[in-house]
């Protein structure tokens, strides 16, 4: 019974029932006698998804956010994810479950899954049993090459096979890609996969049969990917508007017999509640859920990291399930969708969603996927000890100090940014701009680990940089850096940090001036590039991350930005650099205090 598997699960779930949206929520009772005693015309098919898996193979992450989740559980972790949908499986009717995901299964990972191209992460999903899942923004970061190698298998073009006697066989699973559309005489034409009359890169639907009865599931990323990756990686291919491209799908699936329709897709957004909830749904999954043909009869959704279980209707109006399962394997999203036999349509009325946590303590170490994170950690050791570069003196100031103020570390990271945008053909940066709160360790002479004096091993900059940020480049006036500069501080700032400095590039200064009020602290006319004062109503080229030109810890006058250009990402750049540049010296200021 569901409340049996409450306690099991020690993760207090709450049920989102479409019969709530005209009638109340159902009880848990009556939904498991619908679901262990089903209607004669009624098929149940459990959908196990999750989204942004990033490579988190390790059980290291710090609990959700404590507004997502007040008990702070200690969650995910490779092991404690495949047990966790052992689990929820067993308790569905044999041959019934399925499971899928919302993208950025790779990507941005850990140091042992990044590592190796994430070749460990593919590994631990396939013995994960993953049916199916859509493609994000992610899986594009090192080119649509490298994700079809991904899928397909092969040894790496660079570093070969890791294991010469067992190499990579490539994903169990399917990515799919319906708003991925090949360019006409591309070199990947060819491998594309036929849709009418374009060819997307992977293919765009899958369908499944459950005890006869046919599910259709379209996967897509955001259209927004190329400002969020390297351009030159996906040249070769288009992004779709993801509504027209379900509406076009699903009519497709209409006409192949497929009635029960459900999209993946790697765009999400925010609510307030915990991860039960569904709390002020933000834009651009509300606008998206409102606007997608009712055909889709349910959106698995990923992206913003967020954990949610909505109804929303669709644009006649009835409700639909939409939902999303935060990130890191942390949690797993539950849809019942009750199918009618006899018309192979949902029965969205008795449809339901339930978000769990993946307990650490309630789910114990899959045994297979322990055997799995052990094998490549055995190689990962000698890899991690690679030296990369040198310091010549410490370079101190990440975000265990004071996140308030330019640091060294925050300085040397802007100019790490700025050499690996300022080519034109990679951005044309004419400086740039890191958080501190960004640069998550400090450099140093003395042994960190068995390195020897003043060197830096891999395993040190992954230290420094460890999100899969990209490097972005934007344009911006004058006045609009200014603004963003301005941002420093904000009084009231979510998080508490009413001050967080930026680290800034060589050749840009200015003045702050910590005694006037917000909004005002960038003294008038001390903004200078190359010496030269710079000009309030002149347009110059940025370069950052990809988490401040969204916006992130309130940056928001980045969104002025236009011309975004996405990059490399930030690890791998800061490797090259710090290869290119031996014997690094800790910056000095470049902003001035009043």
């Amino acid at each position: 019974m569901r409340t049996t598997r409450r306690r099991a699960l020690g993760a207090g779930v709450a049920a989102v029932g479409l019969a709530a949206f005209v009638a109340g929520t159902p009880s848990a009772t009556a939904h498991d006698r619908d679901r262990h005693h089903p209607r004669p015309y009624a098929q149940t098919v459990q959908l196990l998804s999750f989204n942004d898996y990033h490579g988190h193979l390790e059980a290291t992450d710090p609990p959700l956010s404590k507004a997502l989740d007040p008990s702070q559980t200690a969650a995910g972790g490779a092991e404690h994810l495949a047990t966790a949908l052992k689990t929820l499986r067993a308790q569905a009717p044999r041959g019934t479950s399925l499971t899928v995901a919302a993208g950025d299964l790779i990507g941005g990972s850990t140091f042992l899954s990044g590592l190796f191209h994430d070749e460990p992460s593919v590994e631990t999903l396939n013995a994960m049993d993953l049916d199916v899942s859509s493609v994000g923004n992610h899986e594009f970061d090192e080119g649509t090459t490298e994700l079809l190698r991904m899928q397909k298998g092969g040894c790496h073009p660079k570093d070969g096979c890791y294991f010469p006697d067992d190499p990579y066989a490539g994903a169990d699973f399917q990515w799919l890609a319906a708003n991925v559309v090949v360019k006409p005489k591309t070199s990947t034409t060819s491998r594309g996969h036929d849709h009418g009359k374009e060819r997307t890169l992977l293919p765009a639907t899958s369908i499944k049969k459950v005890n006869g009865v046919k599910i259709g599931f379209i996967g897509m990323t955001l259209e927004g990917t190329p400002s969020l990756v390297d351009p030159a990686g996906v040249a070769n291919v288009e992004f779709k508007d993801e509504v027209e491209t379900a509406n076009q799908q699903a009519v497709q699936l209409r006409r192949k017999g497929v009635n029960a329709i459900v999209v993946l897709l790697h765009e999400g957004g925010v609510q307030s509640g915990t991860y039960e909830e569904c709390v002020g749904i933000s834009d651009p999954i509300a606008t998206i859920a409102k606007t997608m043909t009712a055909d889709v009869d349910a959106i698995i959704t990923g992206h913003t990291h967020q954990p949610y279980t909505c109804s929303i209707p669709d644009p006649k109006g009835n409700p639909r399930l939409v939902t999303s399962a935060a990130s890191y394997g942390q949690v797993v999203s539950e849809t019942d969708l009750v199918i009618d036999r006899r018309t192979g349509e949902v029965d969205r009325g008795r449809s339901t969603s339930v978000n769990h946590l993946v307990s650490r303590a309630e789910f114990a170490k899959d045994p297979e996927q322990t055997a799995i994170i052990d094998k490549w950690k055995t190689i990962s050791a000698p890899l991690a000890a690679r030296v990369v570069g040198s310091v010549a003196e410490d370079i101190t100031g990440d975000s265990g100090g004071n996140r308030g103020i330019e640091t060294p570390m925050a300085d040397l990271v802007a100019d790490s940014i700025l050499w690996g945008t300022r080519a034109p053909e990679n951005g044309g940066a004419q400086l740039a701009l890191m958080n501190v709160g960004g640069v998550r360790a400090s450099l140093r002479v003395a042994p960190k680990y068995a390195e020897g004096p003043g060197e830096i091993t891999y395993a040190e900059t992954y230290d420094v940089a460890p999100f899969g940020n990209i490097l972005t480049t934007l344009d911006l006036t004058g006045a609009e850096l200014k603004a963003v500069l301005e941002q420093q501080y904000v009084p009231g700032r979510a998080g508490g940090r009413d001050a967080l400095g930026l680290g800034v590039s060589d050749g840009f200064t200015y003045t702050w001036d910590a005694t006037q009020p917000a909004g005002s602290r960038v003294v008038a006319g001390s903004m200078k590039l190359g010496g030269t004062v710079m000009d309030m109503n002149a347009t110059y080229r940025v370069g950052t991350i990809n988490f401040l030109a969204n916006g992130g810890d309130s940056f928001t006058a980045f969104s002025a930005g236009r011309n975004v250009l996405g990059g490399n990402e930030d690890l791998a750049n800061m490797v090259a650099y710090f290869g290119a540049n031996p014997g690094l010296r800790a910056p000095a200021d470049r902003v001035a205090g009043l």
